[in-house]
């Protein structure tokens, strides 16, 4: 299949949709990319679906999108795998499972960070900022280095993120530090106002609550 937008509700159809079927299935992940950054002000997202997972939970997990009526691809890149979730008008919508993204070396521990946020009327782990900001700048490369999509994002909620931290763990990209440089700039006071800030509520194991709960090809960069 090749590139595919969706409207933003049709997003949020599937997003709940996936989310009640990895709950379901006793499966810890959370909400990443762009919809993880919708989630928290940024403008709306029509590309894609991210959920963050443990690599030995990826296969079950698109095993459970299979199961509530979902297509299955398995792209060769060997860090995230795909499910194409197909509604009454005939649209696709893409969901992204990824368990291996640039920039994190244990995914374990960005879900320990999970926190839950209220995302279309549920409440679901979402990737905390900093750790999306991070895997976002490590997708930049010479082939991908459009900063147009970031810097928008970055606008809603620079002042959520702590540049200093997401600064120290990019510092290997250059495409990274060009980038977040910019990034800074609007959010130079960030850091000492997340400090002062009431600490979020923390996602517990991992998982959406018991409440019930785009798209690009399959060459797409790790950002989500």
């Amino acid at each position: 299949m090749g590139e595919v937008r969706s409207t933003f509700e049709e997003i949020e159809s599937t997003l709940k949709r996936a989310a009640a079927a990895l709950r379901d299935a006793g499966l810890p992940f959370a909400l990443a990319g762009s919809v993880a950054c919708w989630a928290r002000g940024a403008p709306q997202s029509r590309n894609d679906l991210d959920f963050l997972m443990r690599p030995q939970d990826a296969e079950p997990a698109l095993q459970a999108l299979v199961d509530v009526g979902m297509h299955a691809e398995r792209p060769p890149e060997g860090w995230l795998l795909k499910a194409w979730d197909r509604n009454a008008d005939g649209n696709d919508v893409l969901v992204d499972l990824i368990f291996g993204p640039r920039g994190i070396p244990e995914v374990g521990a960005v879900l320990q960070r999970a926190e839950i946020v209220p995302v279309a009327a549920l409440d679901l782990p979402v990737v905390h900022l900093d750790d999306v900001m991070v895997m976002k700048l490590h997708a930049f490369d010479e082939h991908a280095c459009d900063f147009s999509g970031f810097l928008a994002i970055v606008r809603a909620v620079r002042e959520q993120i702590d540049w200093d931290d997401v600064r120290e763990r990019t510092a290997e990209s250059p495409f990274a530090r060009a980038s977040s440089r910019s990034a800074r700039a609007w959010g130079s006071s960030a850091t000492a106002r997340r400090r002062c800030a009431r600490p979020p509520r923390r996602a517990s194991a991992c998982r959406a609550s018991p409440s019930p709960p785009t798209a690009t090809s399959a060459g797409r960069r790790r950002a989500g």
